[in-house]
């Protein structure tokens, strides 16, 4: 089996680009490729497009590859343009075909450039890397605002082109053969390794606040990606004891919806399902939102958890009826953050 090439996300790109144009304005240094730091450590290395200045400003561009991922933004080039500004700040500011917040409810404030909290986060640290100084970042990425209204970004309320994204990092690869194999070989992994309670988790999310929030080992945590469907069938053929499902509530409520491939390309928005389960269990009109995120965030504290209970059994009962009686079902939703914000079923085997 070959193994699925993995690439970097528009955040990695945005701030690899960022780093190679504050040295060429600072130091007029000049390379084919760039270093920088991936959330979780890792140091990766990113071919330049071209880095180019004129004293007072400077900018790079970065290609993305999306690896053997069919995503839409692959191929498109990233660019960063750099100059200095008063004090020690570094603001992000968007330009061509990056996108700006309209609505509440995303994890970025309405009049904000589209620059998701994890990239801004990159962007900062690379030029950190290079200076101190303040730095005002502009992110351009020609030709996405043609490729934004083919994505949701629209209906988020995310105007003039696409979002720059990323939490890991990393591009990895969904729903092919390949990558079939590979989940189910995770989980055959685990069965051989006596495994009897695992956790599925759609990604880095999840996989971090299974580890925040429960006792598991790291074999135990499975990323399934999107394929949830094909790997609960898997883990019905199996002789598990229990099974938490974790996770993020706009990803997650898609289950309850009947879409078992989470993919954004290939299901329904949650929203319009969550929105209908809170009018219902908090018995008030909810505030329209673009994004599940959004729906929880604008509830109390209370609110949050009686919904966040109610979806989360909805699920449960979900993932039960696909499976049958094999075993026990519990199921966690967390907020971007990675915190509870509800859960149903028995927990103790985790904790």
């Amino acid at each position: 089996m070959s193994k699925l090439r993995s690439g970097f996300t528009t955040g990695t790109c945005a701030a690899a680009a960022a780093k190679a144009a504050v040295r060429f304005l600072l130091e007029r240094f000049t390379s084919r490729e760039v270093e920088i730091t991936l959330p979780e450590g890792d140091r990766v290395v990113l071919p330049l497009v071209y880095v180019r200045g004129n004293g007072v400003s400077a900018e790079a561009a970065i290609r993305k590859d999306a690896g053997d991922d069919p995503d839409i933004t692959n191929g498109l080039t990233v660019v960063a343009s750099v100059t200095g500004i008063e004090g020690d700040d570094v603001v992000i500011a968007a330009g061509e075909g990056v996108g700006t917040v309209t609505k509440p409810g995303l994890s970025v404030a309405p009049g904000e450039p589209a620059v998701n909290p994890v990239p801004r986060r990159m962007i900062r640290e690379a030029v950190r890397e290079v200076t101190d100084r303040g730095m005002k970042v502009t992110l351009s990425v020609p030709g996405g605002k043609e490729i934004a209204a083919k994505t949701f970004n629209p209906r988020l309320g995310v105007e003039g082109g696409l979002s720059i994204l990323g939490t890991s990092g990393r591009v990895r690869p969904f729903s092919c053969p390949a990558l079939r194999t590979s989940l189910k070989c995770l989980l055959d992994v685990a069965v051989a390794c006596g495994i009897r309670a695992p956790v599925f988790v759609p990604g880095h999310i999840g996989e971090r606040a299974a580890k925040r929030h429960f006792s598991v080992s790291s074999g135990q945590v499975i990323e399934v990606s999107n394929e949830w469907g094909f790997m609960l069938d898997c883990a019905a053929g199996h002789g598990f004891e229990a099974l938490l499902v974790l996770g993020h509530p706009g990803k997650l409520a898609k289950l309850a919806m009947g879409e078992w491939n989470t993919h954004s390309s290939r299901s329904k928005s949650a929203v319009a399902f969550v929105s209908v389960l809170a009018g219902r269990v908090l018995g008030k009109h909810v505030q329209e939102m673009p994004t599940v995120e959004g729906i929880f965030s604008a509830l109390s504290g209370e609110e949050k958890k009686e919904l966040g209970d109610a979806l989360a059994g909805s699920v449960r009962r979900a993932v039960s009826e696909r499976i049958g009686e094999n075993f026990e079902i519990a199921v966690v939703l967390v907020n971007m953050q990675g915190e509870r914000i509800g859960n149903d079923g028995d927990l103790r085997r985790w904790m």
